[in-house]
């Protein structure tokens, strides 16, 4: 876990280091081996550099010599394993830091060991054991610069200024306050970066759902066309043959018109992000709808009320938006398939009432079900409902008092595109 964390792909994908612009410098991990080899190298040197500087101007400290140097490696060493095991690499290299200050050896780089150490302790989660680690080294450093000096190279040492613990102190701080500033970073880029994968799900699923919708509207009404008609072909193709033909015809029109929309739809999942060759359906289709029911025996009456005022005008709804257009098309649709599959009568009603900010649909038949259910998936009301919603909307669909059924939708328009 702390492998894939350290890596970047536990939340911020494959081969990303999740530090950000600090990624090199706190530890990223090399392409190769799997752990920082490099940027442990780099701190070991600057350390090792740094401090035989910083020894030339403290002359009053033990010479720098091979016992200094190898607890400095040692520490520097121990970098190498912190992003794996944190909580042990820090603890450790505060006890070399603290070992290296009782040895009397100069003051300086040593610092910065125990600073990355608690970087990627803090980073990683670990902020008490960080704060801990960083806590022992100065009550520590407090015991061996008032009290244990009497005691520990170099000889002849007197007591530490007060005044030197806080700076020492403010250190301590500030090294905490930045690895706590890089860990909640690093967390909302890893919130961000999840935030946008689900939303790319989210509209992956909501357009699966769109697609289906639309491919279970168009094939569930024109199928149920081509049923009903090639039941009444078989019926009259030695009766009477000449409306055996019509029939037919009437299944070559809607398997081809079929056709056309599904081409329609998948041609959107063929070339995302292109406009549609053909507009999307809507009320000024309804025409049609009411053509193909009358081929499957079924006697469509469309009344419209509200403005506009004329019924050419209700049919068009050409100021409708064009998501409820579309809804209001293909809710008629499935209500009529509906009609045509389940109810005994060979009549239906719709009803359109335009208002001010709400578009009213109701269709009704005069039953009785039929009780089959003719090749259907039980999905129409679902999604009529699905494509209501989306808009703010809601459908009802019942069984009416005198024995018949009723769809009643209402969809609300935005103020600024209501009719």
């Amino acid at each position: 876990m702390d492998e894939e964390r350290t890596a970047g792909r536990g939340v911020g994908g494959v081969g990303r280091a999740p530090w950000g612009p600090w990624g090199w410098w706190a530890g990223q991990r090399d392409a190769g081996g799997g752990l920082p080899w490099r940027s442990t190298l780099v701190i070991a040197v600057l350390v090792m550099a740094g401090t035989g500087f910083a020894a030339r101007n403290q002359p009053d400290r033990e010479t720098l010599d091979a016992l200094g140097r190898a607890l400095l490696l040692l520490g520097a060493a121990a970098l190498v394993l912190r992003h794996r095991w944190p909580v042990p690499v820090v603890f450790w290299v505060a006890a070399v830091t603290l070992a290296y200050l009782a040895a009397g050896y100069p003051y300086g780089p040593v610092f910065v060991l125990i600073a990355v150490a608690c970087f990627a302790a803090v980073v990683q989660g670990h902020r008490i054991a960080a704060g801990c680690a960083l806590g022992l080294l100065w009550a520590g450093h407090l015991l061996l610069s008032h009290w244990l000096y009497r005691w520990l190279p170099p000889a002849g040492d007197g007591p530490a200024p007060w005044g030197q613990e806080l700076p020492a102190g403010a250190f301590a701080v500030a090294v905490l306050a930045a690895s706590e500033l890089v860990r909640v970073r690093r967390e909302q880029w890893a919130q961000q970066r999840a935030e946008r994968a689900a939303a790319e799900r989210r509209r992956a699923d909501e357009e699966r759902l769109r697609i289906a919708r639309e491919l279970h509207d168009v094939l569930a009404h024109s199928i149920s066309v081509i049923n009903v008609q090639a039941g009444v072909g078989l019926a009259l193709l030695d009766a009477d043959p000449e409306q055996a033909r019509t029939a037919l015809t009437t299944i070559k029109a809607a398997s081809k018109e079929a056709l056309g929309e599904v081409r329609q739809v998948l041609d959107t999942l063929r070339t995302p992000g292109d406009a549609p060759r053909a507009p999307a359906p809507g009320l000024a289709r309804l025409p049609e709808l009411v053509e193909q029911a009358a081929a499957a025996g079924l006697t469509v009456t469309v009344t419209t009320s509200g403005p506009p005022v004329t019924a050419e005008k209700a049919v068009k709804a050409a100021a409708l938006p064009p998501g409820a257009d579309l809804a209001a098309f293909r809710i008629v649709q499935e209500a009529l398939t509906n009609v045509v599959r389940h109810s005994g009568s060979r009549t239906a009603r719709v009803e359109i009432a335009h208002g001010p900010a709400r578009l009213d649909l109701r269709v009704d038949d005069d039953g009785p079900a039929t009780g089959t259910e003719a090749g259907g998936s039980g999905n129409g009301l679902a999604g009529m409902r699905e494509r209501a919603a989306a808009l703010g909307g809601t459908i009802d669909a019942g069984v009416r008092p005198d024995g018949g059924f009723r769809v009643h939708a209402v969809l609300p328009l935005r103020p600024e595109e209501t009719p």
